[in-house]
């Protein structure tokens, strides 16, 4: 299977070194706006072709699929574009913008026949599925508390007023959509559709540089703070009647974590590929190679009922993006 990426940032290059790890997975073209940005990621990763005409990449026959790294704001046009070219695609996190253009997206995909994923690397990962097997030595869940806060390289651009990508509001930014959407699938994947919602923002520019998230269940509370703005040490809890399991890295590695209950301490983590995008890019290729669209259709039923949350989410707190006013086209 070829496939062709979207964008020139570290997550396509984490991308690109997962790619060459799994069997019968080729990286064969780049599409950059800048041809020097692009070519410079191709010739790290020994990439044959640049594109920074993006039709003419969607034209190419010999592409199966099509990774989408670009902005939060252009994801639903470009795997748009690429499923009207007949591309599989995998589009990176948040899925998109609002709900409706998830929906079309998903609508898109299926009559093209083609398969369309969120990549979201907490749910793929060995120790994260790992967790989810262990729930039942807890008994009754009764709290959940998450914080993933990571200081943002391009905080202190927007502190000077310029405002990078990851903090516009027009590009679909803020600290719920980068890092608290991770804490986000971290407690949905397990628990399922929360009952209600809150988001408690810490607003700058019209933009949310970290938040607390909320969720509601019937029989307990999480708690999701998602800070962009400071960092921390992060550690996140299930705590139930009979034990409690701790996760002592980022929700979205999964990297290390122990359970405890009333006969001590297991420490049941592994060691994960250092490139966590592995796993994720493992399972797309065995989907589509096996042509599962039961699989396929799982995995969109459920992100759909995320963006449904962060979507409520957001709007609760008063964050507007451009493309809660766009027709759906």
């Amino acid at each position: 299977m070829n496939v062709a990426t979207i964008g020139t940032g570290f997550i396509v290059e984490w991308f690109l070194e997962a790619a060459s790890q799994i069997e019968n997975l080729h990286a064969t073209a780049v599409y950059s706006r800048k041809e020097e940005s692009g070519k410079k990621l191709a010739d790290a990763f020994q990439i044959k072709n640049v594109y920074t005409d993006l039709e003419e990449m969607m034209q190419n026959d010999d592409i199966d699929c099509i990774y989408i790294a670009s902005p939060n704001s252009l994801h639903y046009e470009h795997a748009k574009m690429a499923l009207q070219h007949n591309k599989h695609v995998i589009c990176e996190k948040p899925f998109t913008s609002t709900v409706a253009q998830l929906t079309s997206l998903i609508d898109l995909a299926q009559k093209k026949k083609k398969m369309l994923f969120e990549a979201i690397v907490t749910i793929h990962m060995p120790n994260y599925i790992s967790m989810k097997e262990n729930l039942p030595k807890l008994g009754a869940i009764r709290a959940v508390q998450c914080n993933f806060s990571q200081y943002s390289s391009r905080y202190d651009k927007f502190l000077n007023g310029e405002t990078p990508n990851v903090f516009n509001p027009e590009f679909s930014g803020g600290a719920l959509s980068d890092i608290n959407i991770y804490n986000l699938h971290f407690v949905m994947n397990m628990f399922g559709k929360p009952y209600n919602v809150e988001y408690f923002p810490n607003m700058q520019r019209g933009i949310d540089t970290s938040g607390i998230l909320i969720l509601e269940y019937d029989t307990f509370k999480a708690v999701c703070v998602g800070c962009k703005d400071t960092k921390s040490h992060n550690i996140s809890q299930i705590q139930g009647e009979k034990g409690y399991i701790t996760l002592n890295s980022e929700t979205s590695r999964c990297a290390n974590y122990s359970i405890t209950t009333s006969d001590g301490t297991q420490l049941p983590a592994v060691k994960q590929n250092d490139i966590a995008l592995y796993y994720e890019l493992k399972d797309f290729v065995k989907i589509i190679e096996s042509n599962d669209m039961q699989a396929c259709m799982s995995l969109l039923e459920y992100s759909k009922s995320v963006m449904e949350v962060y979507e409520t989410a957001r709007k609760k707190a008063g964050i507007r993006f451009p493309a809660d006013q766009k027709p759906i086209s």
